[in-house]
């Protein structure tokens, strides 16, 4: 039998349906032709240089670049010579004009308080919190650790870094003091910002508490602020722990943005890699600034008037690039929420979407589908008609999810951007544009002025139409990253090892007829049945057009006779699953895309095992199909009970 990756992906999902740009939206879009786009494409591609040399006049310099890129993947830089700050950009540039007294974050916190900070608020926070963090000893290129809830602190904390310097390590809200420890040591972390807690569904998350917990095991950290969240008690150690509130009173409003290096790092993210250790991803400062500002513009269509939200956490990539980096260095009005989407009710979002009229909703899949199994009575209760763009982010969207975002969120008017990239690409890759491209349910459609992509096999070879294969970048793009921190062999083995001359970070996926881009999840999730290789999205895909299916994963677990049996774990929209929903949904998978993908078991779940940032843990879900205990991570588990209740339901 052939090496997993070395043969085609069997592709069996079939999706007809399209939707063209209403005119009105297209009259009046960023990009609004075809042509348009296609020239923008062929210029990028053909004079790289040439196209990100004129995108660049969109960003603010203290000194224009000797050369716009030099060398090849993996060894790239962009615009050198040049000197630049993201959070000048973000904010200072902004208060020339009317925007100083606009709107630049709305939030709303999960018990309802509130909060409004203009452009020239928000940079008067961050000077003053630049001044803080230099007053504590943070230098040019000092690594310091955020570790807070969905509060505008974090924001602040962010440009905070950006402008003396320092170089931001987010850890998510939801990891525990051991990941923590973990990454203030690979970091090499001086300070930690932290809160006291936050709000989650009407709980408070012990932040604080973890944070101590971590810095028994990192010796590197000197100093912790903390935030005054939720008002719960906690320890504060002297000549150590400062509380946010005290540091700032008194400290000058203004600080000078330092004018940096155009690749000095930016951040670090740190990212599950498989051999345990946490890959800690880094950025630098004007390429990745770069990418995010001209995608948040192409893709979200970003108008003056808007008010944008995407719904991620910030610890996540899609917070820094398209909560704080992107949206802002355009001047646009971010909306920010702290707490879960159902709370105290599963009409929050819809609640929050008509309280402050927002026009742009960028949110995931699973956060979708679990929308729809609550019920279309919650958004129905409220107005969505300021909406005019929807977005979809995180892993492939199912068709008939993405339906149903089509016409109950979108009531049929709205575009969908299905928008494809990861943690190393820093900015968006694939996807539709909203004034140009008709889309398909499921598709991302295609690649963004300045990505190459193409899909092979393991030798390089390009597939045809239809045939799935491995998703890699065949030339540079400005916000790619630039290294994993501390460790660039890793690096180089780890994007540029598996196919020659091109970055390939795990995603397979395939191109249809009509050019249009499938991602087909990752290329360790492809089942290999009977020397068959099939895409566990597309299986799922069957699944959840179900009229009784909310959410569906599906897993191999070892078989005698097929080498891989289909496992799907399925949750419904209401009541419970029997042996004959069983039957039914295998044979509707059968039907949906043939013999060869006909489910070996189907178990009824009443949830699956996610992030807090909402993906599903398949390799949990393996070990459990497979009958043996996991050895896995499990720390970024939202809710570790449904592994035992998934353990318990075992047949």
């Amino acid at each position: 039998m052939s090496s997993p990756g070395s043969q085609s992906i069997q592709s069996v999902l079939k999706e007809t349906r399209t939707f063209a740009p209403p005119a009105t939206f297209s009259a009046q879009a960023h990009i609004s032709s075809r042509q348009q786009y296609e020239a923008m494409w062929k210029k990028a591609k053909d004079d790289p240089a040439g196209f990100w040399g004129e995108m660049a006049e969109n960003l603010d310099w203290f000194r224009r670049w000797d050369t716009v890129l030099q060398g090849q993947m993996p060894e790239t830089k962009w615009f050198s010579g040049a000197k630049i700050n993201a959070s000048y950009n973000c904010v200072d540039r902004h208060l020339k004009g009317s925007r100083r007294n606009k709107a630049a974050i709305i939030w709303e916190g999960e018990p309802g308080d509130t909060r409004v900070l203009r452009y020239q608020d928000l940079h008067r926070e961050v000077c003053r919190f630049a001044n803080v963090l230099k007053q504590l000893g943070v230098q040019l290129g000092d690594r310091v650790t955020l570790y807070m809830p969905m509060i505008p602190e974090l924001t602040i904390a962010m440009l905070a870094c950006a402008r003396i310097g320092a170089v931001h390590s987010i850890i998510f809200g939801g990891f525990s003091a051991d990941a923590v420890a973990d990454r203030n040591n690979d970091a090499q972390a001086k300070v930690v910002v932290t809160a006291d807690g936050g709000w989650r569904r009407g709980k408070e998350v012990p932040l604080k508490a973890a944070v101590d917990a971590s810095l028994d095991r990192s010796p590197t950290v000197e100093k912790v602020v903390v935030v005054r969240r939720t008002g719960g008690e906690v320890d504060m150690v002297p000549d150590r722990d400062f509380w946010w509130h005290e540091l700032m009173q008194g400290v000058p409003a203004e600080c000078d943005a330092v004018q940096l290096d155009s690749e000095h790092p930016l951040f670090i993210l740190y990212t599950s890699g498989s051999t345990g250790k946490p890959k800690g991803v880094m950025h630098t400062t004007a390429g990745y600034l770069l990418g995010t500002t001209m995608t948040s513009r192409w893709v979200f269509d970003l108008k003056e008037e808007d008010t944008y939200w995407c719904t991620a956490d910030i610890g996540w990539i899609t917070g820094h690039s398209y909560i704080c980096y992107g949206p802002l260095s355009n001047g646009a009005t971010v909306m920010m929420y702290e707490g879960a989407p159902n709370w105290p009710d599963e009409g929050r979002f819809w609640e929050l979407i008509e309280k402050y009229r927002v026009s742009i909703f960028y949110t995931a899949p699973t956060a979708i589908r679990a929308f729809i199994k609550w019920g279309n009575h919650w958004p129905e209760k409220y107005d969505l008609s300021s909406l005019r763009l929807l977005g979809s982010v995180g892993e492939p969207i199912n068709p008939e999810a993405w339906m149903w975002y089509h016409r109950v969120i979108g009531q049929e008017r709205c575009p969908i951007v299905d928008t494809w990239w990861q943690t190393e690409t820093g900015s968006i890759m694939v996807s539709p544009l909203p004034g140009v491209t008709p889309t398909k349910p499921g598709s991302c459609c295609h690649p963004l002025p300045g990505v190459v992509p193409d899909i092979v096999t393991r030798t390089g070879q390009s597939l045809g139409a239809n045939e799935g294969g491995l998703l890699v970048m065949r030339q540079p793009w400005p916000s790619m990253l630039r290294t994993l921190y501390g460790d660039h062999e890793r690096f180089k083995k780890t994007y540029f090892s598996e196919v020659a001359g091109c970055y390939f970070a795990g995603d397979g996926a395939r191109h249809d007829e009509d050019g249009y881009l499938w991602v087909m999840g990752r290329v360790d999730d492809v089942l290999n049945v009977s020397g068959h290789r099939l895409s566990t999205m597309e299986v799922e895909s069957a699944l959840v057009a179900h009229p009784q299916v909310a959410e569906a994963a599906v897993v191999g677990f070892p078989h005698e006779i097929k080498g891989e049996g289909i496992c799907c774990f399925v949750t419904l929209k209401s009541g419970e699953g029997d042996d004959g929903l069983k039957v039914e949904l295998t044979q509707h998978v059968r039907q949906a895309i043939g013999a060869l993908a006909t489910p070996d078991q189907v178990r009824f779940a009443t949830a699956l095992p996610k992030t807090r940032s909402g993906k599903i843990m398949r390799r949990l879900l393996r070990d459990i199909a497979a009958g043996r205990e996991s050895t896995q991570d499990t720390t970024t588990l939202e809710d570790l009970s449904i592994l035992a209740k998934l353990r318990s339901d075992e047949e």
